[in-house]
């Protein structure tokens, strides 16, 4: 069996672009280089076609971390960020307090993530980089529910973020960012630009 061609499969095709988006993620390829490989996996034949892709790309070690699948706060004030897993979904539960669930470094495991908030005499911010794709729902009485920042075209390969948020005397955003500072410099310079 030795020299035979080994047909690559949807899923070797999809692990090809999921390595190559997150070498995109840490500044190892440039969007341009992400696009060209990204095509090239898509359209591979064989397994040999997708490893050139990857030859000049160090491995990628898998996550020990646990999936952050619910993020509560009740009276209480809950910051997430930082390279933080999310598989398909997320719960947030705030009440009388405040959530800033930043996906700016999350690691997206799935094609489609659904982020689901309940809120009540709170806010709640979600923060997304810039080229993903948002799809934002739900209701709020008697409180807000925005999606701030610029909403570009997504990037080839990004998963699309699904949010339903639901708040009664809260407020909810979901803030579109490629600002890489904290949280408060995001918002201020959102400000300005709402100005």
């Amino acid at each position: 069996m030795s020299g035979e061609l080994v047909r690559a499969s949807d899923d070797d095709r999809n692990r090809a672009v999921v390595a190559l988006r997150d070498h995109l993620a840490t500044g190892r390829l440039t969007l341009e280089e992400f696009t060209e490989r990204m095509s090239t996996a898509l359209a591979a034949v064989s397994t040999d076609d997708l490893e050139p892709l990857l030859r000049d790309l160090p491995m990628v070690a898998a996550s020990r971390r646990k999936p952050t699948r619910f993020v509560p706060a009740l009276f209480s004030s809950t910051r997430r960020d930082g390279r933080m897993r999310i598989r398909r979904r997320v719960f947030c539960l705030v009440g009388f307090g405040n959530i800033d669930l930043d996906l700016r470094q999350a690691s997206l495991e799935g094609d489609v993530v659904t982020v689901i908030g309940l809120s009540a005499f709170s806010a709640l911010d979600v923060y997304v980089p810039d080229g993903v794709e948002v799809d934002l729902h739900g209701l709020t009485v008697f409180g807000h529910k925005n999606a701030r920042g610029h909403d570009t075209a997504p990037l080839p390969g990004t998963p699309l973020v699904r949010v339903y948020l639901f708040g009664l005397f809260s407020g909810i955003d979901v803030w579109r960012t490629a600002e890489h500072g904290s949280i408060r410099q995001v918002i201020r310079a959102q400000r300005e630009l709402d100005k």
